[in-house]
């Protein structure tokens, strides 16, 4: 149980970082192209979603640190109980 809440944990951390790496690059081809897309009508190619998306997988990334730190305090404390 405890080794399935690790690999959740560690699978959030790596679909997080793909995450922002995605849109770190779409916030770089934003400002390559000169945000000309930010005040379209239908939003292609603006900056903003990207931004916000990046801080949902900042928080993403959080959360799944978060579990896998509990996830090692509750290894660290069963191996103190039984010792």
């Amino acid at each position: 149980m405890i080794n399935n809440a690790l690999g959740v944990g560690l699978q959030g951390v790596q679909e997080g970082m793909r995450g922002l790496e995605t849109t770190a690059r779409q916030i770089a081809r934003a400002g390559q192209d000169g945000l000309q897309g930010a005040n379209n009508a239908d939003g292609a190619g603006g900056i903003t979603e990207p931004l916000v998306n990046s801080q949902l997988y900042e928080r993403s990334v959080e959360a799944s640190a978060q579990v896998v730190k509990t996830a090692d305090e509750t290894v660290g404390t069963l191996l103190d109980t039984t010792a």
